[in-house]
């Protein structure tokens, strides 16, 4: 699986739950030189504008990194240094029922990720899920990509390592939808699950 599926994937899943979303894909920043470039940047339309910053790794990215720290140093730049560029602003806004902004890692549901995320599981269980950015409330959310066959009609979804179920528990992996990648992957990976 390529990251180029799970953009596509997360693409059809935007336009599908949002009405009339601002999707772009490869969205670059720059802030003294600190460049880099989001994967997929959304927002949704006002009342409630949302913005939605997504890192996606598949098994190309996972094999060449030099491990789970190489990931993590990519998506805490992009959560440094995107909106301190002036391309791009984040909204605060008083009426917003939760937080105005998701900072997603995203990991593709294939036996590779799986290894890759377990074996690192205590980096990725160690990000924060929530922080505030220029004063927005804000999520971070490392997890695997979930029903990638229901994205074009929004219900693509995911699966959290950085919340309160730990990826090596037997609640993690009784929280994987049955009969989906996910679950194939979880059973062709080299791991080993509590109960």
């Amino acid at each position: 699986m390529r990251e180029d599926e799970l953009a596509s994937a997360v693409v059809e899943h935007f336009e599908a739950a949002f009405k009339d979303p601002d999707v772009g894909l490869e969205e670059p920043y720059d802030y003294y030189g600190n460049r880099g470039a989001v994967d997929v940047y959304a927002r949704t339309q006002p009342p409630e504008r949302v913005a939605y910053l997504v890192e996606l790794k598949a098994d190309p990215a996972v094999r060449m990194a030099g491990g789970a720290n190489d990931i993590i140093r990519q998506y805490r730049r992009m959560e440094r240094y995107f909106y301190a560029d002036d391309e791009h602003d984040l909204r605060t806004r008083l009426a917003r029922d939760g937080p105005g902004l998701h900072l997603l890692l995203l990991f593709a549901p294939t036996a590779r990720c799986v290894e890759h995320v377990f074996e690192y599981r205590h980096l990725y269980g160690s990000i924060e899920p929530e922080l505030s950015v220029d004063g927005v409330d804000a999520v971070r959310k490392v997890a695997f990509l979930v029903n990638l066959e229901d994205a074009s009609t929004g219900g693509l979804g995911f699966l959290s390592v950085n919340g309160d179920i730990e990826i090596d528990s037997g609640a993690f992996r009784q929280a994987v939808p049955a009969d989906s990648r996910l679950a194939e992957a979880l059973s062709a990976a080299d791991v080993s699950f509590d109960e």
